[in-house]
């Protein structure tokens, strides 16, 4: 009689699954039916919210709905990214993480895990940031600098946008690897101020977003050592990565990529990055990416939610070195 009982109640549970299975195929396969929503941390203009448009842009035409993105602002993005963390799980409310969404749980020592909290569904881009010094640093390549700056501990200085910013970790995680001692310094107003005083050579060094250094390399008003990621720029396609200048294991690119909270349909999570590389692979898409110094990346939910992982591991252990997290 037991045993009747129980291959019932098997029977049941089994024909329960197969429906909540089949319902969810159901749902993932109609997606999208409304409007899908792109919360961005930063302001209009910056170069999270030009790619979320560009790509987003190009995804309506695989998602047959429009992409609408909200630029929320606050707390280096974490206010975005902790909203669409809290959201329904169901596609319709996406987030464009960047760099500061490792960094800064790293640096404030929160509980929030980008990688834990939301579903990674693709790697979109980079902004390659490039270590420039002025014409003054007597050195023409890396082993030079590195080793001018071993000989003279504490003399030369990297500018940066802020404490712990991406910039800021950038120059720490330099001097780790090369064993230096360059003094870091944060301009709490942003990289502009840094610019200026590393043109007039108030500083030596400074790690920064290509685009915006490109033009003053071009003019020999600084001079280029490396670019900071592990490919080269396609903005400045004559600079080495830091790796071909012989610094192995270094990268501190920006990067921007697509996530939607955790607990998101896998096949929903997959019909979204197929979305975003097939925009990534349009002509249009990547010109115009290229002519505002952000390198096209893609690839799978996998590799994406790798690539964050080890980025906040790398992170978390230079911040510990640095003393910039205590």
């Amino acid at each position: 009689m037991l045993g009747h009982r129980f291959r019932i109640f098997a029977l049941c549970a089994g024909v329960a699954v197969m429906s909540i299975a089949g319902a969810a195929a159901a749902t993932a396969q109609a997606y999208p039916t409304q409007p899908i929503k792109v919360l961005i941390g930063f302001g209009p203009g910056s170069a999270a919210d030009i790619l979320a448009r560009l790509v987003g842009k190009q995804m309506e035409v695989s998602l047959g709905q429009p992409i609408v993105v909200e630029n929320r602002p606050g707390n280096s993005s974490m206010i975005a990214a902790e909203t669409v963390a809290r959201a329904p799980a169901d596609g319709y409310t996406l987030f464009m993480a960047t760099i500061a969404n490792t960094l800064n749980p790293a640096e404030t020592k929160s509980n929030f895990n980008l990688g834990k909290e939301m579903a990674p569904i693709t790697l979109l881009g980079t902004v390659p940031n490039v270590l420039v010094a002025h014409p003054s640093v007597p050195a023409s390549n890396l082993q030079e600098l590195v080793a001018l700056a071993k000989s003279k501990p504490e003399t030369l200085t990297f500018g940066s946008s802020g404490y712990a910013t991406a910039s800021y970790m950038a120059a720490e995680l330099f001097n780790a690897k090369a064993g230096t001692k360059i003094v870091t310094v944060p301009y709490q107003g942003g990289s502009n101020q840094a610019v200026s005083d590393l043109l007039s050579g108030r500083i030596t060094l400074m790690f920064n977003v290509a685009a915006t250094l490109a033009p003053h390399v071009e003019a020999g008003k600084l001079k280029a050592f490396a670019v900071a990621q592990a490919k080269r720029a396609s903005i400045m396609p004559d600079v080495p990565t830091l790796a071909e200048a012989g610094m192995s294991g270094y990268d501190a690119g920006i990067w921007i990529g697509l996530l939607a909270p955790a607990g998101t349909p896998p096949a929903i999570i997959e019909k979204l990055s197929a979305a975003a590389n097939d925009a990534l692979n349009t002509e249009a898409v990547r010109t115009a990416l290229k002519l505002q110094g952000t390198d096209p990346v893609g690839g799978t939910p996998k590799e994406f939610a790798d690539f964050i992982r080890a980025d906040i591991e790398k992170w978390s252990a230079a911040l510990a070195s640095s003393g910039a997290g205590k």
